[in-house]
């Protein structure tokens, strides 16, 4: 139990010299402040930094005065407040707690409607528990930084791409290392705003920064820090596994003060493959639950593998997840999207999908089957019946639907939303189900590749056991 009391209870019977707030994710960064106040001795990073950086207003703060960037924030303590400000920079806006665990309560509201019923709903606004409102910067790409400090002077860090774009949590988010689609002058920009941010918080052991980077015609990329945690992410075993250091070692190193390693720039070392670390849910064990990805984090575990390259890379780890399996040559695919929906990743993926791969195209929605047919991509309208599980499930079977994309980027408010119904039904059916426009495009890139790849070798040149195209590609064939 990670509480103050049990931690107290430990530490006197066993006469600690020290405890470490930083590898066991956000519940002891809670206590951190509290066990210093008592007298506890915090290896590394001060408690009182950690609080600095966990409380959104102080944070903020000190972004403004080190110089780096961060989208328009303000902390705010009514709801009233909380609507006029973002009335003022413009929707959609980002609506953020502090010291919360896995993004809960935050939320990404498209309107003034849906900020009001979030601040009603999910948040209580006072001025004992107020909010910060940021600008949420649309179609931005996001990047995590897992870095190591010593005394506010970065030791060692990594820079990994996510996938998805921003507004997607860190830990559902597909990770691509090391980055081929980032600038060495962006690179350079982001072990500077490392470096200022290790200096500003005097941090000593591990550290991870998440980064939105959007491309501007003409000039270099904004990169505008959201998130900063005094600890070590989820994401330090991968960036430790994929460039060959142990990032939890040097931060031993760190923390104890002890023989601490000089500052190496590994990003600077050229590495002739990728890897790529995707998230594992557990939709099916919560019945009902709309497998969506949002602010809030929703996945149970991550595979990551090595490729020659992302697509490579991507290949072997989404098929590596539980239940996840290749759509059969010739199936169905059913597709939604909703009016927030990135055209271009949709129309590339339905194109990718109807004239390259050649697979019958299913929508639930005769607004998006229009949608379309306006674009010269047949699909056939479905009606789903929500209420019947037995025949919906029958509506699967009939026209053969072995895979489901639904690129919707709002969550569904109703149970009887068009898009709910067809991501649900993936789940309950146990259809794989991609729900990201930017992995949807990854994942049908892969497959166009991979067929490319093989698509010269018959599926009767090899032997008797393989039965179909996704055996054969998804199998110890590939």
């Amino acid at each position: 139990e990670l509480s103050y009391e049990r931690v107290m209870d430990i530490y006197e019977a066993e006469k600690a010299q020290g405890v470490i707030v930083s590898v066991g994710g956000q519940l002891p960064q809670n206590i951190a402040l509290r066990l210093h106040d008592n007298r506890v001795n915090i290896l590394g990073t001060s408690p009182e930094m950690i609080d600095r950086a966990e409380d959104r207003f102080k944070f903020s703060q000190i972004l403004d005065q080190i110089g780096v960037d961060q989208p328009e924030w303000k902390e705010l303590s009514s709801a009233e407040e909380a609507e006029k400000f973002a009335d003022s920079v413009g929707y959609p806006v980002l609506v953020r707690p502090s010291y919360v665990l896995s993004g809960a309560a935050m939320n990404v509201c498209h309107s003034h409607e849906a900020l009001h019923k979030n601040l009603l709903e999910a948040t209580s606004v006072s001025p004992e528990h107020p909010v910060v409102i940021t600008k949420f910067i649309h179609a931005a790409d996001e990047i995590d930084v897992d870095a190591v400090a010593h005394k506010g002077k970065l030791l060692i860090h990594a820079v990994s791409e996510h996938v998805e774009n921003a507004g997607v949590h860190s830990g559902d988010a597909t990770l691509v290392l090391p980055p081929r689609d980032i600038d060495e002058k962006t690179m350079e920009r982001l072990k500077e705003i490392a470096e200022k941010v290790a200096g500003a918080f005097e941090i000593t052991g591990p550290f991870n920064m998440q980064i939105i980077k959007k491309d501007v015609p003409g000039s270099e990329p904004l990169l505008k820090v959201i998130e900063c945690n005094l600890r070590a992410s989820r994401s330090f075993p991968f960036v430790s596994k994929v460039l060959g250091t142990n990032f939890i070692d040097v931060a031993t190193h760190a923390l104890t003060d002890y023989k601490v390693p000089k500052p190496v720039d590994i990003m600077i070392e050229k590495k002739d493959y990728q890897a790529v670390k995707v998230p594992q849910f557990s939709w099916t064990r919560l019945a009902g639950a709309d497998p969506f990805l949002g602010v809030e984090m929703a996945s149970t575990g991550e595979v990551a593998c090595f490729g020659k390259d992302k697509y490579e890379a991507y290949w072997s780890a989404i098929q590596s997840t539980q239940n996840f399996r290749v759509p059969e040559i010739g199936s169905g695919i059913l597709l939604g999207r909703d009016e927030f929906t990135d055209e271009d990743d949709f129309y590339a993926v339905a194109h990718t999908l109807s004239k390259d791969l050649g697979h019958p195209l299913y929508t639930n929605s005769e607004k998006v089957t229009k949608y379309l047919s306006r674009r010269n991509i047949q699909a056939t309208t479905l009606v789903l019946p929500e209420q019947n599980k037995r025949a919906l499930q029958q509506v699967f079977q009939d026209n053969k639907i072995d895979f489901v994309f639904n690129l919707a980027s709002l969550r569904a408010s109703t149970v009887a939303d068009e898009n709910y119904i067809a991501r649900r039904s993936a789940v309950d059916f146990g259809i794989p189900l991609i729900n990201d426009g930017k992995c949807a495009r990854l994942f049908v890139e892969s497959v166009k590749r991979k067929r490319q790849e093989l698509g010269s070798l018959s599926v009767g040149e090899h032997p008797a056991e393989v039965r179909s195209w996704s055996e054969f590609v998804g199998g110890r064939y590939c």
